[in-house]
């Protein structure tokens, strides 16, 4: 699929709110590996990517150009939509701009940027603090401006919840929504009930954040569509879990010398060649190779 395919297929169940489950990737084998499994989209987790190309925590520390590059390898590595956390844009409006050109043109299909202030943090730890909504209001319609494709998506996530309350949280939503945004984004509501407030509020598509031992309960697929929310990501499971495989796997052979008791489950070998395409340098050899 082009990128402009991929964004009006994601655009399209989106604006009609079919429910969309998008998991974390975060580094190229994740995504490959995603890719693979047809998913209607991706989304590329700020600390998940963060983490495993700087070693640091998602904390403002990653410039755009850090992850405008990364962004640009996933997309063009998938054949699966992609949603990219973009923090705040990475500075004033100006940068909002820039940062809306650059990732559309990396291939990306939706884009989400926060009102907090920078340098920003993970959206479930506390002492998040944010700007006033008036200023991300205009973000957001520089970011609506500067698209050149009406399918790349605006998601606007507000941060307000955790300090503010949940009335802010649902008041600076419709203000972002008023502004152009596509997707609202009400990070870290922390009941079940919040998540039916905010749907109940808001006559617009809904992002739900699903975080594992995060602020939020962890909802199904079928309530979140019966409450109406268009999107869920799951931005940690995929990186927490390889974590978890990785530290047993290492421990294993620290303690051991050997991999004999192992109980993580292994990617076989001849798949893992598979899904980084050797088989086509292979068939370049047999071609080329005198």
């Amino acid at each position: 699929m082009t990128p402009a395919d991929k964004r009006a297929a994601l655009a399209q169940r989106i604006r009609a709110r079919e429910i969309v489950i998008a998991p974390g990737i975060y580094d190229m084998i994740s995504v490959r590996i995603a890719d693979q499994q047809n998913h209607p989209a991706l989304y590329m987790t700020g600390y998940g990517t963060v983490a495993s190309y700087l070693g640091l925590p998602d904390a403002g520390l990653a410039s755009y150009t850090d992850m405008v590059h990364r962004a640009g390898q996933m997309a063009a590595g998938s054949n699966t939509p992609i949603i990219a956390d973009a923090d705040t844009g990475y500075g004033g409006l100006l940068n909002v701009q820039h940062t809306i050109r650059g990732f559309e043109a990396a291939g990306i299909a939706a884009i989400q940027i926060e009102d907090q202030e920078f340098p920003k943090k993970c959206g479930h730890t506390l002492g998040r603090r944010v700007i006033d909504a008036a200023d991300m209001v205009e973000k957001i319609k520089v970011a609506c401006d500067a698209r050149q494709d009406p399918n790349f998506l605006i998601i606007a996530r507000t941060d307000s919840r955790t300090a503010l309350g949940l009335d802010e949280a649902i008041d600076r939503a419709g203000a972002y929504q008023a502004a152009g945004a596509d997707v609202l984004f009400v990070e870290a509501p922390e009941s079940e009930e919040e998540f039916a407030k905010i749907a109940a509020s808001i006559d617009a598509p809904l992002l739900a954040n699903m975080v594992e031992g995060g602020r939020s309960p962890i909802l199904s697929r079928e309530r979140l569509a019966a409450l109406g929310f268009a999107l869920a990501i799951y931005p940690g499971t995929g990186f927490t879990a390889a974590a978890a495989a990785l530290e047993q796997a290492y421990r294993c052979i620290r303690d051991t010398g050997s991999t004999d008791t192992l109980q993580v489950p292994l990617y076989p070998v001849t798949e893992m060649h598979k899904l980084m395409g050797f088989e086509s340098v292979w068939d370049f050899e047999k071609k080329w190779t005198k």
